[in-house]
């Protein structure tokens, strides 16, 4: 028996007596090919398996607005298309008493709003009520400041959003 570096005897090493191996850890190209092929399939099924899955439904009529009094606040959402995008895809325009929320969605599907961002809720309308919660008596919604390039960001107060 001859001994190699690190004491393993020659001809023992994984994938040294196999046909076709160039080196251990080296695949095939038959193992490439079969690789390859398998993620052209999993590639070519994918928006087949995406188009099957169910569009989540929306509260309010046909899933594209709602408009509601809740706690004395008038709450009114509509869906916008956007360009370009999925059936489901949209923005939502949420106000509240006639001022914007503005709403997020989150990776998983759910949505939050910039009045109560720690939690998430399934439905742009259940994010607007629980803004409302957060809102309390009395309290309202502040405008947005136009921004420096014509559009919109949150008022914050002072240089660094914080209030005294």
């Amino acid at each position: 028996m001859v001994v190699g570096v690190g004491g393993v005897a020659v001809g023992a090493e994984p994938g040294a007596g196999q046909p076709g191996r160039a080196g251990a850890g080296r695949p095939t190209r038959r193992e490439v090919t079969r690789g390859l092929f398998a993620s052209a399939a999993a590639l070519a099924l994918a928006p087949v398996v995406a188009a099957s899955r169910p569009v989540p439904s929306v509260d309010g009529p046909a899933g594209s607005s709602f408009d509601e009094t809740y706690r004395g606040r008038r709450i009114r959402g509509v869906l916008v298309p956007a360009a370009g995008r999925a059936a489901a895809g949209g923005e939502w325009q949420v106000t509240v008493d006639g001022r914007p929320l503005h709403l997020m969605r989150r990776a998983d599907g759910t949505w939050l709003s910039m009045v109560d961002h720690y939690s998430s809720y399934p439905t742009p309308l259940e994010a607007a009520r629980a803004a409302v919660d957060e809102i309390g008596p009395g309290q309202r919604l502040r405008d947005l400041a136009p921004g420096p390039m014509g559009g919109g960001h949150m008022n914050m107060g002072g240089d660094h959003g914080v209030h005294a």
